[in-house]
């Protein structure tokens, strides 16, 4: 617990002991415990370092970034919810992993983040709050301490976060047409980045991106996306 932390050494403990198995325990997996507490911390000041400008309204990519990812967490949180009344603990803890380090910080903050000393609009940040907060709901019983700090700061008005109501997910929250393009975007993304890699083309050397698609949904999609999109295929077009 002094090399790691608490909550690293708990995701270590449950990440070595999925259900039916005995526990192999690897000190490797709380250092991946601890790193995951750092992911978490990093995001939530990220976050909180965003400027609201109610002068800016939520742009078309910001909207469809957000549809995204309120689908994927209702169904992330669904998926969590049967886990737990299996007592598959472990694979709760890794669907709500994958989520936050995945889909929330690799994907989505870094879309709807806003451009260095600029501003985000009020409706963007609120839903990105109430993101996070759900976050650290699904998170709080697997990594108690950290959540409950990050809440303390994000909810001051409430008590605790252990007895705060766990959120409520509505199957209306659904996108399939936002998921559905969201995944294209990442297929292309991974796509790019391996080929930059496998010639060795540095960071810093922008390219021109062509994408060539007949489904006129996915099209529309990508052109929404471009700028949020771009630094991410490290493209100065597409």
């Amino acid at each position: 617990i002094d090399k790691y932390g608490a909550d690293g050494v708990r995701m270590g403990m449950m990440l070595a002991a999925p259900a039916g198995n005995d526990i192999l325990f690897d000190d490797a997996l709380c250092e991946q415990g601890r790193n995951f507490c750092s992911k978490i911390w990093n995001a939530f000041r990220l976050i909180k370092g965003w400027t609201v400008d109610d002068n800016i309204q939520a742009s078309d990519a910001a909207k469809l970034a957000v549809h995204w990812f309120e689908s994927k967490q209702n169904e992330v949180a669904a998926e969590v919810a049967d886990l737990f009344s299996k007592y598959r603990l472990s694979e709760a803890l890794m669907a709500v992993y994958k989520l936050f380090w995945d889909e929330f910080s690799s994907w989505y903050l870094e879309m709807i983040k806003p451009a260095y000393g600029q501003g985000i609009d009020r409706t963007t940040y609120s839903a990105t709050l109430c993101f996070l907060d759900n976050l650290l709901h699904l998170l709080h019983p697997f990594m108690p301490f950290i959540t409950e700090e990050i809440y303390s700061v994000l909810v001051p008005e409430e008590e605790s976060l252990m007895m705060s109501e766990w959120p409520q997910f509505h199957a209306e929250w659904d996108f399939p047409a936002e998921e559905n393009v969201m995944e294209h975007v990442k297929e292309i993304t991974r796509g790019i980045r391996n080929m930059r890699a496998e010639m060795n083309v540095p960071n810093n050397r922008k390219t021109k991106v062509y994408v060539v698609c007949e489904d006129t949904e996915i099209c529309d999609g990508i052109s929404t996306l471009e700028n949020s999109i771009m630094p991410l295929m490290m493209a100065e077009k597409i």
